[in-house]
């Protein structure tokens, strides 16, 4: 396995200097971020480290030998937006751009393209796997026909009031991914496997990692550190945010150790990437590099 991490903790760096962070910290591989140029729309949106919106073969080779030069992996291209929303223009908008990402990925001969399902927060579930089947079939069969796999991450993105109660993400437990690969059975729809987001909904993050094997086609490297006297006080009713939060690896609840044992045993070799959403560490971008740094030496004793 390959050590990288996901770009948007760097907003503020250009291409280039992510890819020289990735270098001179020991990273092999790096995550990025291919948001639309503007405004973000919440915390670690909006990065954009490569504009795949009109990339065509010349630009695409120029970014290759960036990356060819600083010697550093993409693991995939990241974009993530909720592609199931209410609001039609938001949606025709997000699944636009998600095949931009899509052919910039082909263009980069990048395998992986890292996004949501999406949910709009009030529907229930089988009004959403109603939408579901509107939408996805296309992005994938479009996904298909450039090689390009799609791998899903299962944050539910229900963490504060303006998510409630249902999330803006349907691929949020085991039991969901079950039915979203039976009702699109595809070797190019997979998971963006993040254990963090499974310890404060109480599911065993250990599991999935044997039952998914076969759809793991990329790794994110977050911890979690459930609070039990905030939960005590607040209980499970409550916004997740009131009785959680995001770590570092190592700082959290997750035992890593078996999270790597059964990720070896899985047969995953591919790159796993440390996401740095710890607010401890956020003050700077000098702090944003130590967290990176502390992770990377913290997961080494894992992937070598």
């Amino acid at each position: 396995m390959k050590a990288g991490f996901v770009s948007a903790i760097l907003a503020d760096l250009k291409l280039e200097e992510v890819l020289d962070v990735a270098k001179s910290e020991g990273f092999e591989a790096v995550e990025l971020m291919c948001w639309p140029v503007g405004k973000a729309e919440r915390r670690y949106a909006g990065v954009t480290h490569i504009d795949v919106a009109g990339m065509d073969k010349s630009g695409a080779s120029r970014i290759k030998d960036i990356i060819e030069t600083a010697g550093i992996e993409i693991s995939g291209l990241g974009y993530y937006p909720n592609p199931l929303t209410a609001d039609v223009e938001q949606r025709n908008f997000f699944v636009a751009h998600i095949k931009k990402v899509i052919d910039g990925a082909s263009l980069l001969d990048v395998e992986v393209v890292n996004t949501f399902i999406g949910r709009e927060p009030s529907w229930n579930i089988e009004d959403s796997f109603g939408e579901f089947r509107k939408v996805w079939p296309d992005l994938v069969k479009y996904a298909e026909d450039r090689n390009v796999k799609i791998a899903i991450e299962n944050c539910p993105m229900f963490f504060s009031t303006d998510e409630w109660p249902g999330g803006k993400n349907l691929a949020s437990t085991p039991a969901l991914w079950r039915r979203m690969f039976e009702e699109l059975d595809s070797p190019n729809l997979g998971l963006n496997y993040d254990p963090s987001h499974l310890v404060w909904q109480q599911i065993d993050y250990l599991k999935p990692l044997r039952e998914f094997k076969d759809k793991l086609f990329h790794i994110h490297i977050k911890d979690a550190r459930v609070l039990p006297h905030k939960l005590d006080d607040v209980g499970i009713m409550a916004t997740p945010l009131e009785y959680h939060m995001p770590k570092l690896p190592g700082l959290g609840d997750i035992d890593w150790g078996s999270f790597f044992c059964y990720l070896t045993e899985s047969g995953y070799n591919g790159a796993v990437c440390i996401e740095v959403e710890d607010r401890a560490y956020e003050g700077s971008l000098e702090n944003r590099i130590t967290a990176l740094r502390q992770s990377k030496k913290y997961i080494s004793q894992f992937t070598g």
